[in-house]
């Protein structure tokens, strides 16, 4: 009877050190046991293997025909699950079983088991649990590693020194109650700051700017001329709606501070996505059509968002009706003329959607029109 006994890892250790996997063998696998163990003694991958290969001597010892092996991948996305489907495929492929036993160091690799009963029968998992000394020795080591993790020292020890330092402060002032809103306060901050992956957004935004300005893109540059042009467009559209504030509702101040700040918002944006095309075409030779459309989507939001903010303000009150001055064309003369707030706001609109609809269509024949044909190879 042939079984297969296979080991499971989503990390990049095993990965980076084995090149290639599946690995199969017991010696191949005993050497990956001591290349892995040499980098990180204390790595419980290293268990793993170590009770892999303890269980295929345990089924040849029964008169079986095992075959042990290691898959792994680089993360726990998705697409490196069905990388070790795949190596799951390779293996009994090459070498037909008739049922596995799956051995894994935690919890989240056991949700791969799914996927080779899918394949094969398993007849057992196998968790490794590395036991450890509980004594004042084992605990002074423990804490030792963890006050040496950097992260770790980020995630629970800053939280806990800014709540010791903030709660004398606070009971300074004789204040329990706002000493304790306070803390609480700043506590769910950090739970949110970490829950809502803000720190991981973060990273990846610094790295994003830093590869930017090492590679020389455009919209690093567009994106602060973008940031500059909203700033403004903020303060424009409150120094619009601040005296609105105390007399006007809450309704017509928003609308006063929308019908400042949306043409301002509307260039940032404009210009954040030009840079943004603009790199698309020198790193991928082309543009896409959603590049290309955003512009003029830009544009026709900023058209309507405006015509609603006017409408509300001119029934308000707040700005005087769309006046035409008198104006004379040779021998037509066109008498002076206001427009209504409903001409306006419906004028507005058709224009937007006009802007949106010739997004559209330049978008789908700039597109083809920019496409760089790659010269073919030569054979």
């Amino acid at each position: 009877m042939s079984s297969l006994v296979v080991c499971i890892d989503r990390g990049a250790v095993i990965a980076d050190a084995a090149g290639e996997t599946p690995v199969v063998g017991e010696r191949a696998v005993r050497s990956l046991v001591t290349e892995v163990g040499l980098d990180d003694p204390e790595d419980s991958r290293v268990n793993c293997l170590l009770e892999g290969l303890r269980i295929t001597r345990e089924r040849r010892d029964e008169g079986e025909e095992p075959v042990l092996a290691v898959v792994s991948a680089p993360d726990e996305s998705v697409d490196s699950d069905r990388a070790i489907a795949q190596q799951i495929d390779d293996l009994l492929a090459d070498h037909p079983v008739e049922s596995a036993v799956v051995v894994t160091d935690n919890a989240a690799d056991e949700r791969l088991v799914h996927v080779i009963e899918s394949r094969v029968r398993v007849d057992g998992v196998s968790r490794v649990v590395v036991r450890q000394a509980r004594d004042l020795e084992s605990t002074y080591y423990l804490l030792k590693q963890f006050l040496a993790d950097e992260q770790l020292r980020a995630t629970v020890l800053v939280p806990i020194g800014l709540f010791l330092l903030a709660v004398p402060i606070l009971v300074a002032v004789q204040n329990v109650t706002a000493a304790l809103a306070a803390v609480a306060s700043v506590a769910g901050l950090f739970l949110l700051y970490k829950g809502l992956g803000v720190d991981d957004a973060l990273a990846v935004l610094a790295s994003g700017v830093r590869d930017g300005l090492y590679t020389g893109r455009v919209s690093v540059v567009t994106s602060v001329v973008a940031a500059g042009l909203a700033l403004v467009g903020i303060v424009a559209g409150v120094i619009s709606a601040t005296p609105l504030a105390a007399e006007a509702s809450v309704l017509t101040t928003a609308m006063a501070f929308l019908f400042d700040s949306v043409p301002w918002l509307a260039i940032a944006a404009l210009t954040a996505s030009i840079g943004r095309a603009l790199d698309e075409w020198l790193r991928n030779t082309q543009i896409g059509n959603a590049a290309l459309n955003l512009p003029f989507v830009v544009i026709a939001v900023a058209f309507v968002v405006r015509g609603f903010a006017a409408y509300f303000l001119e029934r308000a009150g707040v700005i005087d009706p769309l006046t035409v001055p008198p104006m004379a064309l040779g021998i037509v003369s066109i008498r002076g003329f206001e427009i209504a707030g409903d001409i306006r706001l419906v004028a507005f609109v058709v224009v937007g959607v006009c802007i949106s609809l010739l997004g559209v269509g330049v978008a789908a024949r700039l597109g083809e029109w920019l496409t760089v044909e790659e010269p073919a190879e030569s054979p």
